[in-house]
């Protein structure tokens, strides 16, 4: 259900402005979809409780009071007023139902993440250290059934499963991001979909890839997961611009 009220009686106020502080810069990155597309985060212990964006609202204009705060566990969500897009609650509510690690689940058809899933081999290749960190880290969807309602969004549940596989590349589809906050979804989204393009780039030109030796690139990946605060700086000086700017996003 929708919390109502002033914000200043809106539970969760801070995860709700970095939430919208994510949706407005994915707009800014031409990384949305018109007024599809979803994001959400957990706010309960057992991640059943998450907060997402509203039914077909552009990322350009959401703002931390507009955020629906939904239970995955209440079949009746669909039917009340301010129901979310049926389609997000059928792919976010599972995968918060079934992956409790999931605690942020970004998803976007963001142009060479979607490219990528397009292609018969939608595995990205350690070519660069950006392509690097998804090393052995993604997984790939060769299954799509159609748009993401109840029983494709359990499917797509089901293949993340590994806690280690924070990236979902969803074949025929897109791209769907999990992590543990607001600022690591999405630092990770922004980095996959860079890495996406520089393989799609890369193949354009005709000639060979560069591939790193797998122990290169697993050493890559572990050394950038260990990388401090790069995460929480990216997110917080978004939010500096944001604010100088004077958006609403917080409101």
């Amino acid at each position: 259900m929708l919390d109502t009220g002033e914000s200043a009686n809106l539970t969760h106020w801070q995860e709700r402005i970095d939430m919208a502080a994510a949706f407005r810069w994915t707009a800014r990155l031409n990384m949305h979809e018109a007024v599809a597309n979803h994001f959400s985060l957990a706010v309960g212990g057992d991640g059943a409780r998450f907060l997402m964006n509203p039914n077909q609202v552009h990322f350009a204009r959401i703002r931390a009071s507009d955020l629906l705060l939904l239970d995955a566990d209440d079949p009746e969500t669909m039917d009340r007023p301010g129901a979310p897009d049926p389609t997000a609650w059928g792919l976010h509510g599972a995968i918060h139902r079934l992956c409790p690690h999931a605690r942020c689940v970004m998803h976007v058809h963001s142009i060479h993440a979607t490219v990528l899933a397009c292609l018969a081999d939608s595995t990205l290749p350690p070519i660069d250290q950006n392509c690097a960190t998804f090393f052995n880290r993604h997984v790939v969807d060769n299954g799509y059934g159609g748009l993401a309602f109840e029983d494709e969004g359990a499917r797509c549940a089901g293949l993340l499963s590994d806690p280690k596989d924070r990236v979902l590349v969803m074949g025929n589809h897109g791209v769907l991001v999990i992590g543990d906050d607001v600022a690591e979804t999405f630092n990770r989204l922004y980095y996959f979909e860079r890495a996406a393009e520089t393989y799609v780039r890369a193949l354009q030109t005709g000639q060979p890839l560069r591939v790193l030796p797998d122990d290169v690139a697993e050493k890559t990946a572990r050394e950038l997961e260990g990388y401090p605060g790069q995460a929480e700086r990216h997110l917080a000086e978004l939010k500096a611009i944001l604010d100088a700017e004077g958006s609403d996003y917080a409101a």
